[in-house]
């Protein structure tokens, strides 16, 4: 008698203690159904088509494919750009630039597009004894700036305050402030077929950089809609139990047609 009590004691330990196993083992069952639900998703995200070709989904290589050749378009995009950016900056230095510095120094873009409205930017202080002269020439960048600087803080910008006025004093800050300094003076002057080809080169390497941008835009739409794609075929075919496939069809402008198949 006391001894099957022991026994029959430690058979309801074991089965209560095989319980909570069992939870358990279905509790990890459905944290890796759930993980497995997102590597094909990510994996597309990283790499386009990836996660379609572990699906065995022929549809992952045109999202390889979309990817190899926008990416080889903007990095042509890109040299072409850096090459046309390297010529308007040869021709500024050697013939706008030339016997005014010796040392080439770049500077930013807006610089060059400055270049590109004015002849010559002037002279940046017109008196070589002390105090700031600035250029009055208004045809020239540096005369241009320095009549805006009087419109703005001048009650007469034909009439000049007195030199030592809060008007006067804050309009040679603005001028000092905007206007070419010596180091980056320029003049097209008699070379106008320079200037044209300037301006068309400059044109043209920024327009090629904005077309590798917009090539950006295209890469990260394919990373998306292969992860979005993957994503829901998995989330399909895991809730109806049944192969299920999301097709993506770019119909031009802004028009994209989606496909859900489902296998019965």
């Amino acid at each position: 008698m006391r001894i099957t009590t022991r026994l029959g004691f430690y058979t309801q330990t074991l089965v209560l203690a095989a319980v909570p196993l069992a939870g358990q083992q279905g509790d990890s069952t459905r944290a890796d159904a759930r993980a497995r639900l997102w590597v094909r998703p990510v994996a597309s995200l990283v790499v386009p088509g990836v996660g379609q070709l572990l699906a065995k989904q022929d549809r992952g290589l045109i999202y390889l494919a979309t990817e190899a050749f926008v990416l080889s378009r903007f990095l042509q995009l890109r040299h072409d750009a850096h090459r046309s950016a390297s010529r308007y900056r040869d021709l500024a230095y050697t013939v706008a630039r030339r016997g005014f510095t010796a040392a080439r120094r770049d500077t930013v873009f807006e610089y060059y597009e400055i270049m590109e409205r004015f002849v010559t930017s002037g002279e940046f202080d017109r008196d070589p004894g002390p105090g700031l002269a600035p250029e009055d020439d208004p045809t020239t960048y540096n005369g241009s700036v320095w009549l805006l600087a009087r419109r703005t803080f001048w009650s007469d910008p034909d009439t000049p305050p007195p030199p030592t006025s809060p008007e006067y004093q804050l309009a040679l800050q603005f001028y000092g402030s905007h206007a070419v300094g010596p180091d980056f003076r320029w003049s097209w002057r008699d070379a106008s077929l320079e200037q044209q080809e300037f301006r068309t080169t400059i044109r043209l390497s920024d327009d090629t950089f904005r077309r590798a941008q917009g090539q950006l835009g295209i890469l990260l739409a394919n990373h998306l809609v292969s992860a979005v794609d993957a994503l829901i075929s998995n989330r399909l075919t895991a809730g109806l139990r049944r192969p299920t496939t999301v097709n993506t069809t770019w119909l031009g402008g802004r028009r994209t047609q989606v496909r859900v198949r489902i296998g019965f």
